[in-house]
């Protein structure tokens, strides 16, 4: 076991590192929050003015209502989908390592590849959506809300879903086969053993890809910009449009600084919340 100095040495140029990219750039965002900006040098004072007037701006509210509505659809469809999709995963073979790169390659196509993408499937006319639903009938129409809405919905799925299989499909495989032997030798049912074997040893890998597939869509910037532009009118404009149209095109560095950190916040928030669900709680040891 490494003593605390040697710890400290191995982990010194990663907290290095932390501090220069994170902590730097977290600390004058604060500063920004709490001072209101002339001429873009000179800086006032101000107290938590910006956030008081951010706390009750409607428009505020309804972008981060917007920004939770995205991330939880996102999580109801991609987390259920992609553990039904592990499931059926071949556990061997060769089938099974070209499913896992199959599923591994949206992840790693850029954000703003997969806006224009879904951007030119979209097109009326011309894109594949509108040709879909031309044969049932319907009409992949951008400018209805709704619309937009499953647009980015399934463009999500298609980017993000792989990731919660390939974490689903590692746990699965972590399980060992005892466990499966011996239902089989009790007379388990197929829904028995995702119930009382399956499902509780994937509770950690889901947490986590729950965490994770928040995170991001909670934060999700570029692709609802390519494909939709925030609208129509405002219905797709979610809080991270908002933040970066006030601090780098209004140049409102203060309320900018304050929404930063408000994002901040929430995001640590259920990060906590989830983290404390993961972690195992210690056993009181009786006196």
């Amino acid at each position: 076991m490494l003593s605390p100095v040697k710890t400290a040495v191995l982990l010194a140029p990663a907290l290095a590192v932390m501090t220069v990219a994170g902590l730097i750039p977290l600390a004058i965002v604060a500063f920004y929050s709490v001072h209101d900006t002339f001429a873009g040098n000179a800086f006032i004072f101000v107290g938590l003015e910006w956030y008081r007037q951010l706390l009750a701006t409607p428009e505020f509210w309804a972008s981060l209502g917007r920004s939770l509505a995205f991330a939880l659809l996102a999580l109801a469809i991609q987390i259920p989908l992609g553990l039904a999709v592990a499931l059926k995963m071949p556990s061997s073979g060769w089938l099974s390592g070209a499913l896992i790169v199959l599923f591994a390659l949206p992840l790693l196509t850029p954000a703003i590849v997969v806006g224009y993408l879904w951007k030119v499937m979209s097109l009326e006319g011309a894109g594949l959506l509108p040709f879909a639903a031309g044969l049932f009938g319907g009409r992949w129409d951008m400018n209805a809300v709704a619309t937009s809405w499953a647009t980015l919905a399934l463009m999500d799925a298609w980017h993000w879903t792989g990731l919660v299989v390939l974490l689903c499909t590692a746990g699965l495989r972590a399980i060992p086969d005892d466990h499966y032997r011996a239902a089989r030798i009790d007379g388990a049912s197929r829904y028995a053993v995702f119930r009382h074997i399956q499902l509780p040893k994937l509770k950690q890998v889901l947490l986590i890809a729950i965490l994770l597939r928040f995170m991001d869509a909670f934060m999700v910037y570029t692709e609802p910009v390519v494909v939709t532009r925030g609208g129509p009118g405002v219905s797709t404009t979610f809080l991270s449009h908002e933040l970066v149209q006030t601090a780098t095109i209004q140049f409102d560095l203060g309320e900018g600084g304050a929404m930063s950190v408000l994002y901040l916040l929430i995001v640590l928030a259920v990060s906590w919340a989830v983290f404390r669900v993961i972690m195992p709680r210690p056993e009181r040891s009786d006196a």
